[in-house]
């Protein structure tokens, strides 16, 4: 099917940064075939679908690096409590999480992303096999991990069992045009370095990124400092596991040395302003990786750690405090923060060559963000709007390989009330909020 986009204000992200304040866009096949001025916009062409953007902001679709799409039920749970993972999270993760519950949640979360015009996401949970299953069925693009941990989980029993997992994960989803099934070592702490090594092994025979939270907490750094005298990195650089595959989640605590190993092994940074800073952990050393060349990306976490999946409130957060704690209002123009949550995203989970930017040959994702509400006027500089003044409900059109998913802010195929009332249900079936309940006593 050919699609033609008109009178849209185009951001295309590429190289050049070039923008098309009233252009054209031409989609073929799920694929992006022409872009440019209106003017240029070749006549009497031919196509299936045409769509008038009425001015909007045209984008590629913001890439969510690092995620938990599980783990919508503990949204707003215990968010204040200095001990919530123990006192709420795993215990309740223990007692309810199931294959229903996170396939529901995971609908849910994509649900909410794509509203928000995220369109690609990296998502590290358990039951990733049902998770990829929602990612396929909501038709989003999506690289899904299985968690692994020196623990029983809820979904396999014995401890690091989800090595075994991720090795019939991802062989069912291998060549899956837009979900990729991998990996993800929940901390370099909480896995022996046999199975660090092995799963950067499985990346690397089905060629896809593998992910792990690295450099995040304070104990995590005071464990290798007394037991090793080195850095989390440092430790990872030894065991020979770091490498261009590698998506580091958080990266909060880094010496100039970490810096430097990151860029020589080409690791990419998830950056996760908004659960960073709500836990208190600190703010990451973004504007030392970008300058030593390190590949960062924006990411919200979990929606239990950031309370939301969107990147419209991450590129605001990450500006105010990046700025603040470098004391530089010049820091991070708004194009560069709108770089990190499209291009740079895509350049995180190393699919820049079909997604990221709006250029001939790419995937057709992209999103429209209306101009016509109250916080949309007036637009002096079109990226300065999209970082400071836009929010998630500004996003009218949202198409994915070509395909629309998001019309006029509603779910073209899905209805958010049903998919509420489905997570709500298994919420039920398990006693979720009985139990949450209880544990806030």
């Amino acid at each position: 099917m050919k699609i033609v986009i008109k009178n849209a204000w185009i951001l295309t992200m590429n190289e050049k940064m070039e923008q098309f304040q009233d252009g054209y866009l031409v989609v073929d096949d799920g694929k992006i075939i022409e872009v440019g001025p209106m003017n240029l916009l070749p006549k009497g062409l031919a196509f299936d679908q045409g769509f008038d953007a009425r001015g909007a902001i045209l984008l590629p679709g913001m890439v969510n690096t690092h995620t938990h799409i599980g783990m919508i039920p503990f949204r707003s749970l215990g968010d204040d409590y200095p001990d919530r993972l123990r006192r709420f999270l795993f215990p309740l993760e223990n007692e309810c999480m199931n294959e229903q519950l996170a396939y529901t949640s995971g609908k849910y979360a994509i649900a909410e992303m794509q509203l928000a015009g995220v369109t690609t996401f990296f998502d590290m949970y358990y039951f990733e096999q049902q998770l990829a299953e929602a990612a396929e069925e909501m038709h989003s693009r999506g690289l899904l991990a299985e968690t692994v941990i020196d623990s029983v989980t809820v979904d396999v029993p014995v401890p690091m069992g989800g090595l075994q997992y991720a090795e019939g994960f991802l062989p069912r989803w291998h060549g899956n045009s837009r979900i990729r099934a991998t990996v993800a070592p929940h901390a370099p702490y909480t896995n022996t370095i046999e199975v660090l090594q092995q799963a950067d092994a499985l990346s690397q025979r089905y060629n896809v990124p593998w992910m792990m939270h690295v450099s995040e907490m304070d104990f995590e750094m005071e464990k290798y400092r007394k037991e090793r005298n080195q850095t989390p990195i440092e430790f990872l650089e030894e065991i020979g596991v770091l490498s261009s595959r590698l998506v580091a989640a958080h990266c909060i605590h880094l010496s100039d040395h970490d810096i430097e190993l990151l860029k020589r092994y080409d690791v990419k940074v998830a950056h996760c302003i908004g659960a960073n800073t709500k836990s208190a952990k600190g703010v990451a050393r973004v504007q030392d990786l970008l300058s030593a060349g390190v590949t960062v990306g924006l990411g919200t976490d979990g929606p239990s750690s950031g309370n939301t999946l969107d990147l419209f409130s991450q590129m605001r957060l990450f500006a105010n405090f990046h700025k603040t704690i470098l004391q530089d209002r010049g820091a991070f123009p708004a194009e560069e923060i709108v770089k990190l949550a499209t291009i740079g995203g895509a350049k995180v989970l190393g699919m820049e060559e079909q997604i990221g930017s709006i250029e001939a040959g790419k995937q057709a994702d992209f999103i429209l963000v209306e101009v016509d509400s109250v916080n949309m006027f007036p637009i002096f500089d079109p990226y300065s709007v999209l970082v400071y003044s836009a929010n998630a409900g500004n996003v009218r059109d949202v198409f994915i390989a070509g395909k629309q998913v998001v019309g006029e802010k509603q779910l073209v195929n899905f209805d958010v009330t049903k998919l509420r009332a489905e997570l709500a249900l298994a919420m039920e079936e398990c006693g979720f909020k009985r139990k949450a309940l209880k544990a806030m006593e």
